[in-house]
């Protein structure tokens, strides 16, 4: 089975042209290698996603043709990602306080300048 069909129908990416695109974007390794999208996963691989900013690891218990629900998706892989870091760990960069209005033009600078423009 194709590695972004079945990235897909476990439900670890929303859709297969992301999958795909994990793939050509070198985000996917089997095994420790990359591989683009038509590699062909087999039970006991192990499989590493790069997504949404969080790396996802499993290994591959079942191969699943068509896109499933959650609770057997769950059943398909065996995580062993590390745990997300926490909330409050996350910085809000560039968060404005609801009702405070447009940025002035000052604002917006310091803004891009924290998101790491010019």
């Amino acid at each position: 089975m194709r590695v972004d069909s079945w990235i897909w129908s476990v439900r670890l990416t929303k859709t297969r042209s992301m999958a795909a695109t994990a793939c050509r974007g070198g985000h996917v390794r089997v095994n420790g290698e990359r591989v683009k999208a038509a590699y062909a996963v087999r039970t006991g691989d192990e499989v590493r996603l790069r997504h949404a900013g969080r790396e996802r690891v499993v290994v591959v218990s079942r191969l699943v043709s068509k896109r499933v629900g959650a609770a057997v998706a769950a059943e398909c892989f065996v995580d062993n990602s590390p745990p997300p870091p926490p909330r409050e760990e996350i910085a809000a960069v560039g968060h404005r306080d609801r009702g405070a209005g447009r940025p002035t033009k000052r604002d917006r600078r310091e803004l891009e300048q924290l998101r790491g423009g010019r």
